[in-house]
């Protein structure tokens, strides 16, 4: 232990006295050479442990920003849709009023939908107007775009609307160029049927339908709707009708609180009430005729018979 400890010490002392390149001792290479790869571990492990530290709290920042930011793209898409819901509702009071302006001469009332029946064999609907703002029975219901229904139930505060598919509806109508009277009957489905016209009527698609007047619920020229299909049947056509106005989301209705025909709308008002057509011009015979005092003989061949209104529900 003692040689040991000599040789040991004599080889410190000549490393300490030999020098190397630039004046190094070699005892100091020693130590370099011996603490170097325990400084380069120590390094490498620090300098990952504080890259893995900043990782980790500017992973968890951009969480939070990130939870932060999907929070403010749910509030602005929610803003967005309160603000399209609103735009349109705008739009649709507007159509309203359009239609009110429009026809200054009819009493009518604006109401909103505020309910409907939970009964599948039903079609109605309810407002928020009643006898307060003196509703009453069998008063027609319309839109800007066309028929809607009529009132048959009134609570001090809301109505109940009977939708003109239900299939105890029937609306007094006639065909806007031929001027054939029928009647349009809900049948429960959306689309309602168009009754009492005899087969031997050129029905074409798409033929305007509206209102006759003769149910005396409606005034005469309101808008129903246009012809989908017609066959032939027994002993009345079937023709089935496409309703003018979107039955199935109604928001706001209008009330027609007299019988007063609506006149002649201008674009973008509403719908247009077809007049009727103008006389036939009569004939040169006949003109001769009655320049000349004399009545011609009718004939009754070409005559054609006057068109009935059938009894309306």
């Amino acid at each position: 232990m003692l040689l040991a400890s000599v040789v040991a010490a004599q080889v410190l002392l000549l490393a300490y006295q030999v020098k190397r390149d630039h004046d190094v001792r070699l005892i100091r290479y020693w130590s370099a050479e011996a603490s170097m790869p325990a400084a380069r571990s120590g390094s490498w492990f620090f300098s990952h442990l504080g890259g893995l530290w900043t990782g980790y709290v500017d992973l968890h920042n951009a969480r939070k920003e990130n939870a932060d930011l999907r929070a403010q793209v749910g509030q602005l898409e929610l803003r967005n849709s309160q603000l399209a819901t609103q735009a349109a509702e705008a739009q649709h009071l507007q159509i309203l009023l359009n239609f009110h302006n429009a026809h200054p001469e009819a009493q009518m009332l604006a109401a909103q939908v505020i309910g409907a029946s939970a009964d599948t064999a039903s079609e109605t609907i309810y407002i928020n107007r009643g006898e307060d703002d003196k509703v009453k029975r069998n008063m027609g219901v319309i839109t800007p775009d066309g028929v809607v229904g009529k009132i048959v139930e009134v609570l001090p505060n809301t109505a109940e609307v009977m939708l003109m598919t239900d299939k105890d509806m029937g609306v007094g109508a006639m065909f806007s160029d031929s001027r054939t009277h029928g009647v349009v009957k809900g049948t429960g489905d959306p689309v309602p049927m168009m009754d009492y016209i005899v087969n031997d009527e050129k029905i074409q698609p798409g033929e305007t339908i509206i209102t006759s007047g003769e149910d005396r619920i409606f005034p005469k020229g309101l808008l129903v709707g246009a012809v989908g299909t017609a066959k032939e049947g027994n002993p009345f056509q079937k023709i089935q009708v496409q309703p003018a106005a979107r039955l199935d989301r109604l928001e706001d209705v209008i009330v027609l609180v007299t019988q007063q025909e609506l006149a002649p709308g201008k674009q973008g008002d509403g719908f247009r009430v077809s007049p009727a057509p103008p006389p036939p011009t009569p004939a040169p015979a006949a003109t001769d005729a009655a320049n000349s005092g004399s009545t011609p003989a009718a004939n009754s061949s070409n005559a054609k018979p006057a068109t009935q209104g059938a009894p309306v529900k």
